[in-house]
């Protein structure tokens, strides 16, 4: 079994690497090829990658490569882990529009919009190339904004399932503070990729939900940053990311008091790669659980054996929605609990969702429609009306300033600009 990664020069790549070492046994790699365009960056974390396999055992043979065909060239399944214009670029999706006074994140907002106009462009030419040298394999996808590269390679006829880490960092959280083991905890995830919630928690099917809010509430709340007696109202564990929606305005003030989490990560980043250079480190190290991300090698290595192997089992990706959700489009992509075996990934049946989630959940689709628009066609039009159409935004003033801040930080990645 061969497994390519582009964007293998990641400093997270360990973190990945350590997963595939450990759980050898679920996905039996023969070989792994790291990918990326910064041959520098690889010697260090290709090198490290050889110690992690060497010290906990696995005979796979990992190599790296700048050179993408040769990388896929024969490859069983394809991740996708690429940041296109690197923490510099992300460093100005989280700046420029707080000026506007909206929030700046990666992949929220017209920080996101940003990162979806850089990215499916070049995600969708690697999945041809990866298509036409291997009809066969799988695309994992973790490239931020899931949901929408996700989007752009479905309807692009590709065989790709998107991943997140926000389900399975809430299964290890519950499954802490319930005292069981993860694989006891059932979620009932529901929503879009970084706009979901967790409405029921199951163990041994009895929904603990409501227990885990009333004798875990804090800890909770404190780890959302959102207060405990909204949580309370809800009766749902909100994803954290759901905090930029409920309270975007305290969230803008705190960030512009504040460096940016770009800035935050790439000062842990050049720790790493120097750490990385130590030929006798054979492990990730403690430093890397700063770099966000968490339990993503556990997700990937369930999601790719499920992909490339017989089994048939139920795990939380994004999917195509396919009337899951009836009041969605059937070519949305929806992030809930699926099926997953080697024809892909299909959502299972799902409650109707309430108004007050189902309301935001609609709106954001209509905005990952008009993104995806955006990116693959191009223009300020298509880029204004994106930005109109975003929960977060909304109105004419702010849409149109941010449509020029955007147009003007990502010029040399747009084509058409």
């Amino acid at each position: 079994m061969k497994l390519a990664v582009v964007g293998g020069g990641s400093t997270y790549t360990p973190e990945l690497i350590d997963g595939f070492a450990r759980l050898r046994d679920v996905l039996p790699l023969e070989e792994l090829v790291l990918i990326d365009p910064a041959m520098d960056r690889l010697e260090m974390v290709g090198g490290l990658a050889r110690r992690i396999f060497a010290k906990q055992g696995h005979p796979g043979r990992i190599s790296w490569t700048d050179d993408l065909d040769a990388g896929i060239d024969g490859a069983d399944a394809v991740l996708l882990q690429l940041r296109i214009g690197g923490q510099a670029a992300r460093n100005q999706d989280e700046t420029w529009p707080l000026e506007c006074g909206c929030v700046g994140q990666e992949t929220t907002g017209a920080g996101g919009l940003a990162k979806a106009l850089r990215t499916v462009p070049v995600v969708l030419d690697i999945a041809e190339r990866v298509r036409r040298r291997n009809p066969d394999a799988w695309i994992v996808d973790f490239t931020n904004p899931v949901g929408i590269v996700t989007r752009a390679l479905l309807t692009h006829g590709h065989k790709a399932v998107g991943l997140c880490n926000v389900a399975i960092g809430f299964q290890r959280k519950f499954a802490e503070l319930l005292g069981v083991s993860p694989d006891q905890v059932e979620l009932e995830h529901v929503g879009l990729n970084h706009l979901t919630w967790e409405r029921s928690v199951r163990v041994g099917g009895e929904d603990v939900l409501p227990t885990l809010l009333a004798e875990h509430g804090d800890a909770i709340a404190d780890d959302l940053r959102m207060p405990r007696p909204f949580l309370e109202h809800l009766g749902v564990v909100p994803s954290y990311y759901l905090r930029y929606y409920y309270q975007h305005d305290a969230v803008v003030r705190e960030l512009r008091t504040k460096p940016s989490r770009a800035a935050e990560v790439a000062a842990i980043e050049q720790q790493l790669l120097a750490m990385y250079g130590d030929p006798a480190l054979d492990e990730k190290p403690e430093l890397l659980s700063g770099r966000g991300g968490a339990f993503y090698s556990e997700a990937a290595v369930a999601l790719t054996s499920s992909l490339l192997g017989t089994t048939r089992d139920v795990q939380i990706v994004n999917a195509l929605n396919n009337g899951t959700l009836p009041f969605l489009p059937d070519d949305a992509v929806i992030e809930v609990p699926a099926t997953v075996d080697a024809t892909g990934a299909t959502p299972l049946p799902v409650r109707p969702l309430e108004p007050l989630y189902a309301g935001l959940v609609a709106n954001v689709t209509a905005y990952e429609h008009l993104a995806l628009e955006a990116a693959l066609k191009g223009g300020r039009d298509r880029v204004f009306s994106a930005l109109l159409s975003h929960p977060l935004i909304g109105q004419i003033d702010y849409a149109d300033r941010l449509t020029d801040e955007l147009i003007a930080h990502n010029r040399e990645h747009l084509t058409w600009a």
